[in-house]
């Protein structure tokens, strides 16, 4: 298969000429060779002008605009077309629009009005993208196909009468017969026994909390749903054009698909990332997404394939990026794997629901901050061809697990949790300190890592347990949190102290939950700082924390066997009960945290974690950097971008390949970036 990267980072973004006349199409090339672009995404959302009417195509206008981009030196990543279907189809079959939880049918008027599993859309999008890859499979332009976009980002689930069919198939090949699912799913519990898999419907709404184990299993489904359209469309492309890889683009840390499960099907990783300009956490959530790209590769250069240039359109105030902002994410991507740096889109938009999107070419022209920072970049980055097929080496790992997601967010729970919450200020206190962290999903060979830190995996399969023994053993220093391997994969609470065979691991069991209440439920937030609701709390007292420290959120009844106690709790009905423990396993040695801790007592404990795993990295800038100054090495080059609010200068040998000066002294402005080489 032809190797999707070219010499030099591709740069470019969404295309969507069929918005704007053909007479700007030969302006709208000119200005991509000025700005740099040498790959645009084609034909997203075009399924309406391909295919006006059932089986009739109009192929003209994008014959034409493929040939004007290949005549200007700009390669196509040619999307399929299928992510909205056109007003036709869903009058022709409106049995395919997606169906919410409480029976309400969603209409067409927008985008991805489709239910995965209806037969009707997969036969009409199977038929187009076929139509697609035979004309222009072999056309010169062509480097990489486009599988739909953003699978579930507006239809995650769909709960219609197809659906449940296609979830009574997927429960039938995963049990093979009832007995086994009512063993699974525990339905001896509220009298929901059933008799036979026709019986099943998805757990629509319900009068109080469904079961468990069946909520979790449309959630694996309902992704897996998702997943076979997508293959659907590769085989095709596959068949036609053995030679053009095919992707389809992420969503960072989206809740909606198990991308373990995906991943292995992209024949190149690519992520659609918008971080808030206002958050003053973005760079940290978005290092997250970064490392999780790298991490779904297993390690491969992946593709940053949308990202704004300045505001978006749908938060409810939307702010611009500051001078320097895009530039400055646009490099973390590429520091944390990325070979190409893509937009949402080239030409802003002067109709429709994202006409207030920004994009590279902004409505006010080319006489404007952002074309003239996309014009920079552009030049930075046709220099930096030493940076494509490079890769990194992460010594520090950290588990990220949907089925534990998707079920620690359930009802019914001991709190009402908030996974990204649990997981990202561990990412957060590792990649502030320095430290480069692969995600990893927890049942593969770990002992590679000086650390594994396994926060909150609330749903542990014995794979997971028996990889986090072996890493212990083999040498790392493994940290397990709280809310770890309470259920196995059915929901099945481990009995006997919870955790399974991470109590031998660990050296403790725990006799019972104390949750602190005020828990973090602001929807959609990867909160790794402040909190905005503080919970009642918990004092932390012991050698690992001089100065004390604070649980919050949760709190636990732990039983040592064979561990040490690294910290108390201190005052409440906890008085003097484990809060933190260690246990030695030869070489290695087992951490267990019964409680949640803000960021700064979260950095005093992965500071030394850090130390113990051999971790401790240099500082590369001198002064007080009033803000994170992210440093990230990549191949034989060290990335270093200033996300805080004062200039800091580097102490680092080398040369800054973007100025070519020397980096021992060079100071970084706010949001400024080096590229350094090695001296």
């Amino acid at each position: 298969m032809r190797d999707v990267f070219s010499s030099t980072p591709w740069y470019g973004g969404d295309y969507n000429p069929e918005q704007w006349p053909e007479q700007v199409w030969d302006d709208d090339v000119r200005l991509m060779n000025r700005a740099g672009v040498n790959l645009a995404t084609v034909g997203v959302f075009s399924w309406s002008r391909l295919e006006p009417r059932e089986g009739e195509y109009d192929f003209a206008w994008l014959d034409h605009v493929l040939d004007t981009l290949h005549a200007g030196e700009i390669r196509v990543d040619l999307a399929t077309a299928t992510a909205s279907p056109p007003p036709w189809f869903s009058r022709t079959y409106p049995e395919s629009l997606p169906v919410t939880a409480d029976g309400t049918r969603l209409h067409p008027g927008s985008r991805q009005a489709y239910c995965p599993s209806s037969v009707a859309y997969r036969t009409a999008a199977a038929r187009l993208v076929r139509a697609l890859a035979e004309r222009y499979g072999r056309h010169p332009a062509l480097v990489l196909w486009h599988v739909n976009n953003e699978y579930g980002c507006h239809v995650a689930r769909c709960w219609c009468d197809a659906s449940a069919d296609a979830f009574r198939q997927w429960l039938r090949d995963r049990y093979q017969d009832i007995d086994t699912l009512n063993e699974a799913w525990g339905t001896a519990f509220w009298s929901q026994r059933y008799d036979s898999f026709d019986e099943i419907l998805p757990p629509r709404a319900t009068p109080a909390a469904p079961n468990p184990t069946q909520h979790l299993d449309f959630d694996r489904f309902s992704s897996d749903e998702l997943l076979a359209c997508y293959l659907a469309e590769k085989r095709i492309l596959r068949e036609i054009t053995p030679d053009i890889p095919v992707t389809t683009n992420f969503m960072g840390t989206f809740r909606g698909a198990d991308y373990w499960k995906w991943a292995p099907h992209l024949d190149v990783i690519s992520d659609d990332l918008y971080p808030d300009p206002a958050d003053p956490d973005a760079a940290r959530t978005a290092a997250l997404a970064r490392d999780l790209m790298r991490s779904l590769g297993r390690g491969r250069p992946w593709l940053l394939m949308e990202q704004s240039a300045g505001a978006v359109n749908w938060r409810p105030s939307n702010a611009p990026k500051a001078p320097g902002q895009m530039r400055a994410l646009s490099y973390q991507a590429m520091a944390r794997g990325a070979d190409g740096i893509l937009f949402f889109q080239w030409r802003q938009s002067r109709k429709g629901a994202e006409a207030f999107h920004s994009a590279m070419l902004p409505h006010s022209g080319t006489d404007t901050r952002i074309f003239r920072e996309i014009e920079e970049l552009g030049r930075e980055l046709r220099g930096l061809g030493r940076v494509v097929g490079t890769t990194s080496t992460a010594r520090a790992a950290l588990v990220f697990d949907w089925d534990s997601w998707w079920a620690v967010e359930q009802r019914a729970l001991p709190v009402q949790s908030n996974y990204l919450a649990l997981v990202a200020p561990w990412h957060a206190a590792l990649t502030e300190a320095g430290v480069l962290v692969d995600l990893v999903h927890g049942d593969e060979d770990l002992t590679g890592y000086s650390l594994v830190v396994a926060p909150s995996l609330f749903v542990a399969t014995d794979a997971q347990i028996d990889a986090l023994d072996t890493a212990a053993r083999s040498g790392a220093t493994v940290v397990v949190t709280a809310q770890s391997a309470i259920l196995d994969e059915t929901l099945a609470v481990r009995l006997g102290g919870y955790l399974g065979g991470l109590q031998q691991t660990l050296g403790v069991w725990i006799e019972e939950f104390a949750p602190l209440g005020g828990a973090w439920q602001r929807p959609g937030a990867i909160p790794v700082r402040d909190e905005t609701t503080r919970p009642r709390t918990v004092a932390l007292t012991g050698p690992v924390f001089p100065d004390g420290a604070t649980g919050i959120e949760w709190s636990e009844v732990v039983r040592p066997h064979d561990a040490e106690v690294r910290a108390r709790f201190t005052g409440g009905p906890l008085d003097g009960l484990p809060a933190l423990t260690r246990r030695a396993t030869g070489p290695g040695a087992a951490w267990y945290l019964a409680t949640r801790l803000g960021a700064d007592d979260l950095a005093v404990l992965a500071g030394a974690l850090i130390e113990e795993a051999g971790l401790v990295t240099s500082p590369v800038h001198r002064g007080e950097a009033h803000g994170w100054v992210e440093t990230v090495r990549r191949g034989d080059l060290t990335f270093v971008i200033n996300h805080g609010t004062a200039p800091v200068d580097l102490d680092l040998p080398g040369v800054d390949l973007l100025t070519g000066h020397p980096a021992g002294g060079l100071r970084l402005d706010p949001q400024g970036v080096a590229v350094v080489a090695a001296a």
